[in-house]
């Protein structure tokens, strides 16, 4: 691998270990888009933290969608050191990350989402705009299945991060109770299993760019079953119950 690249693995392993194994788990071709692509995702995703003024925060998220924009339009490599690993990315790959660049703008400010409805809007672009970008650029062809899967694995990881977001007071959903998060899980596990479904008949590059959403079903079923786990951040298994769905998954993709 590149300099570019190894160094996004790094980022990757420190600040996302999940994807960074879910990368791991893909074939050697595949792996420097797959840690590219989601290095990325991870600076989208810390940028809007960046200060605790939402202006200042915003501002950092709009360089890089701008840079995501000019390189995407215009070929222009982002001036960034984990730019030369996204310069071959393709353009229409690009455009996903971008969509899940504005969408972050609602990682900046305190406003909770309104209801569900605006939570999915920003989870299909958050977590189902990105597994899209990795699908098309391993190769895979079914965009659909992939952006409702990342999506409900989004919302797995959404509820694993109550317990940091609630402090924070950022990310909020008006009118959350145990009861209601519950019945978002079940909703969760119905939308992955019928992206699960899809994908079964879909190409092998889109079952390999799905390996990120591999503890969701996990994370759901126990958010359903026991809400209570929600706040006390106890949704996670062990290291060997997810190593080994992860293995699960690889060997099924």
């Amino acid at each position: 691998m590149s300099d570019a690249v190894t160094l996004c693995a790094q980022r990757l392993e420190t600040g996302d270990p999940d994807r960074f194994a879910a990368v791991m788990a893909l074939p050697g071709p595949m792996r420097p888009a797959g840690f590219a692509l989601y290095a990325l995702n991870l600076e989208l995703a810390h940028a809007p933290w960046a200060s605790p003024e939402p202006m200042v925060a915003e501002i950092r998220l709009q360089w890089w969608i701008e840079a995501l924009e000019a390189q995407g339009k215009e070929g222009r490599e982002i001036p960034h050191d984990i730019g030369p690993a996204l310069a071959n990315i393709a353009p229409q790959a690009i455009e996903f990350m971008v969509e899940s660049g504005e969408a972050r703008r609602a990682d900046c400010w305190s406003d909770p989402f309104e209801d569900a409805a605006r939570l999915w809007d920003y989870l299909d672009a958050t977590a189902g705009a990105p597994m899209v970008a990795l699908g098309l650029s391993l190769g895979a062809e079914a965009e659909v299945s992939l952006r409702a899967y990342g999506a409900a694995a989004g919302l797995a990881n959404w509820l694993v991060a109550q317990p940091e977001l609630t402090a924070r007071g950022r990310l909020g959903l008006s009118g959350a109770t145990p009861q209601n998060l519950a019945a978002l899980a079940k909703e969760g596990l119905a939308r992955l299993t019928a992206a699960e479904a899809a994908l079964k008949a879909a190409d092998q590059p889109a079952r390999l760019a799905a390996l990120a959403g591999w503890q969701a079903r996990a994370i759901l079923q126990k958010a359903a079953r026991t809400p209570e786990a929600i706040a006390k951040g106890t949704l996670r298994g062990s290291d060997f119950s997810r190593r080994f769905a992860l293995l699960k998954a690889r060997l099924a993709a």
